[in-house]
């Protein structure tokens, strides 16, 4: 099924109804949890650390060599090449983890979901933003624990920053500039060649993408500068970046999207691009442009400072900050040569794995649930479709449509091969 502006707007229902999700009170609280792992190499491999302290039932991966170190690693769990037999089989588990390429990030989530198993999922959420959107509808009707796996916001410096953008430090912010110097982009498609290696199930592995032969180099990693598969940069890096944003100011969905990068392709991602969102004012925050840039558009000044490799500049009337993962500078320097943060408020994180484990057991709530999640995915790949437009783009996220611009909103979905939709009950309220 494709999503369209359309069937999110009236409502689409899943064409399977979802289990209600297994209660933190009906888990034995002296048992670990019954997990499953999709993706379980390279950024999987973390994740599996990340929950390695619970009960590894089952592994999916479409790589046998990964799979085979993994079951040599956890001789317990299960082994499985496909997500969807993996779902259908394991009747007793209590959460998913999923670390594959964002293509498949939606279908594997929205099975899981399906089954009433809470999830935690890479970022980006989703591969589209009527995904974003439908995933978390469907989560929240479904009443499951989710988490996206966005590690830093689980850290000490986002919460410091956090805290003083929101005691008005630097004042009301009307500007953000955020930017990362890496470049997930292409300049042409790499050419199909041979066979796939016998360790790897090339079928499964394109999943809801357009079936082509076997490409060398698209996996493990390089995917990520391909469209059908990825959404470079922004797609890899914006919702660990924009997140800092996102949470100081309590900004939910932008009213207005453009991008400046080179030509754009259907097939490959750009190597830099600029992108400007604009946020109506809300009683959270006044009206403000938040400006993204990444690769060869990344800067090197900034509102007249020398800026990091990657961070994140927020403007106020009161002076300016710079933040990056670890660390943050006040701006004008002899302004702020004296100042004392307030003591911290928004507590230590317990991990960010961990907050979705405990949730499981009804122990908090994961900071990165897709209520928060999702409207951060949607902003980011909004800007991928900005580019790919060529023009500036005025969203209407309650109708979630492009306003007056088929085009564009027919890019917010996409179609998928059989077997592999993206079917979940989704409405247009926001």
């Amino acid at each position: 099924m494709q999503w369209t502006g359309a069937t999110l707007g009236l409502a689409a229902t899943s064409q399977v109804s979802s289990p209600v999700a297994k209660a933190a009170k009906d888990i034995d609280p002296n048992r670990p949890l019954n997990l499953a792992v999709i993706g379980i190499a390279n950024r999987g491999a973390s994740n599996v650390a990340g929950v390695q302290s619970q009960n590894l039932v089952a592994l999916c991966d479409v790589d046998a060599n990964y799979l085979k170190a993994g079951g040599e690693r956890f001789p317990k769990a299960k082994l499985y090449r496909d997500y969807r037999e993996m779902l259908r089989e394991e009747t007793e588990l209590d959460g998913v983890v999923i670390s594959t390429p964002d293509h498949h990030h939606a279908p594997a989530t929205i099975r899981a979901i399906e089954q009433g198993l809470n999830v935690y999922c890479e970022k980006p959420l989703t591969h589209t933003v009527a995904e974003a959107r439908a995933i978390r509808m469907a989560a929240k009707e479904a009443g499951v624990v989710t988490q996206m796996g966005t590690q830093i916001h689980a850290g000490s410096n986002y919460r410091r920053v956090v805290e003083m953008i929101q005691d008005g430090v630097i004042g009301n912010v009307t500007r953000v500039h955020v930017w990362v110097g890496k470049g997930w982009g292409a300049t042409e498609l790499p050419k199909p060649q041979g066979e796939a290696p016998d360790n790897v199930d090339w079928d499964l592995w394109l999943g809801p993408a357009p079936k082509i032969d076997y490409t060398p180099g698209l996996h493990p990693a390089s995917w990520r500068r391909y469209r059908a598969y990825g959404a470079g940069t922004l797609g890899d890096m914006g919702c660990h970046y924009v997140d800092l944003p996102f949470w100081a100011l309590g900004l939910h969905l932008p009213s207005s999207i453009v991008a400046d990068g080179p030509p754009p392709s259907d097939d490959y991602c750009p190597t830099g691009l600029k992108v400007r969102y604009h946020f109506d004012a809300t009683d959270k925050h006044d009206e403000l442009d938040l400006t993204w840039y990444d690769g060869d558009r990344s800067p090197k000044e900034l509102e007249g400072v020398s800026v990091p490799g990657s961070g994140v500049l927020f403007v106020g009337d009161k002076g300016m900050m710079i933040a990056t993962y670890g660390s943050y500078t006040l701006l004008p320097k002899d302004k702020f040569a004296d100042f004392k943060p307030a003591a911290p408020r928004i507590a230590d994180s317990v991990g960010h794995h961990m907050e979705w484990m405990q949730a499981i057991r009804g122990q908090g709530t994961p900071l990165c649930q897709f209520d928060y999640s999702g409207p951060l995915t949607e902003t980011v790949l909004l800007g991928t479709v900005a580019h790919q437009c060529g023009r500036e783009l005025k969203f209407d996220a309650s109708g979630m449509v492009c306003t007056g611009d088929e085009q564009a909103t027919s890019l917010l979905s996409k179609n998928y091969r059989e077997g592999w939709s993206v079917d979940a009950a989704a409405t247009a309220s926001v």
